[in-house]
């Protein structure tokens, strides 16, 4: 039976990361391993204190279930026995890649899953002043596809000096719940002038109903209101795409069966990632044969990732080593 290690670890972000609701200078992730015999399964996950989970509370729901998973646990089994999708999410993944390691089958071929090939994916400018963020987009305007993190005062002025700086890139555009009612036709108005292909989560998760009414010249993609399964019926007919993330769905498992089930109601895709490593991005990637976005760049956007990493090239990202996961 295997034997359960759960690890808090911190990793350095390559300067700081500031988003609506703030700022950060670290990454701190959960890492499972569960051990059978020389073999050995990882899972990473980032407990979200927007969605009312902590380091220490998923520590603990792992701890807890610690008999239970180490007596052999089912993947079906994990929703009834742990109730952070954080730590659900290492947990599956790390269940995924212990079959993989035993099998000596990928996890995409027993998971019934296309090959993962490289994908390009988005790159972050972290939300700043209009200068600081054109500066940002100068630099990075090699790369085919930026994100742009906005919502607060001034996003008009970001927005039209990131495109003065980067004029041959293209864009999508993430208000992290910070935009209003009101103020969001402007905004939309003004991305669609400037060629923006998306924006995320431009009202409070909650308070997104004027979405059902409102013109959208760009697409609206559901991030902060969309999770599970259960959450598609309140999004048809407010958002055009929803942001798939591991973390929000409880592990690849759940995530693949919602990506299956947003394509059938015709949702475009976005396949994200909290901010971490490698080992996170991994299980991820097995997502992309479904998205129209790929917005897997955490590691990028740490000052160092962990070993053996997902090589990127610029933007292109390639399929993880199987020494890392899968």
């Amino acid at each position: 039976m295997p034997q359960l290690v759960v690890s808090e670890e911190c990793w350095p972000i390559a300067g700081a990361f500031t988003i609506s609701r703030g700022s950060k200078t670290q990454a701190d992730v959960v890492t499972i391993s569960l051990a059978a015999g020389s073999h050995i399964g990882r899972g990473e996950c980032v407990p979200y204190p927007r969605y009312g989970e902590t380091v220490s509370q998923v520590i603990a729901a792992l701890t807890d279930a610690r008999g239970r998973i180490e007596a052999g646990l089912a993947r079906s089994d994990i929703p009834a026995l742990i109730a952070p999708m954080a730590a659900r999410n290492a947990l599956d993944c790390a269940l995924w890649d212990l079959e993989a390691k035993l099998t000596g089958q990928p996890v995409w071929t027993l998971a019934g899953l296309p090959k993962p090939t490289p994908v390009v994916t988005a790159y972050t400018l972290s939300l700043d002043t209009p200068e600081a963020m054109g500066a940002a987009a100068a630099a990075a305007a090699h790369r085919p596809l930026l994100k742009l993190k906005l919502g607060r005062e001034g996003d008009a002025d970001r927005l039209t000096s990131v495109r003065r700086n980067a004029p041959s890139c293209r864009l999508i555009v993430d208000a992290n719940e910070g935009w209003s009612a009101d103020g969001l036709p402007g905004m939309l108005a003004l991305c669609a002038d400037t060629g923006v292909e998306m924006v995320e989560q431009p009202l409070p998760a909650g308070r997104d109903e004027a979405l059902r009414e409102m013109m959208r010249p760009v697409a609206v993609c559901a991030d902060e209101s969309a999770h599970g399964l259960s959450t598609l019926d309140d999004l048809a007919g407010k958002y055009d795409a929803i942001n798939i993330k591991l973390d929000k769905t409880g592990g690849l498992t759940p995530a693949v069966a919602l990506a299956r089930a947003a394509r059938a109601r015709n949702f475009r895709i976005m396949v994200g990632c909290m901010l971490a490593t490698s080992l996170a991005m991994a299980p991820a990637m097995l997502l992309t044969p479904w998205a129209d976005v790929v917005d897997l760049d955490g590691p990028l956007l740490l000052a160092a990732d962990r070993a053996p990493p997902i090589r990127y090239d610029g933007s292109l990202m390639h399929p993880p080593p199987r020494d890392l996961w899968g």
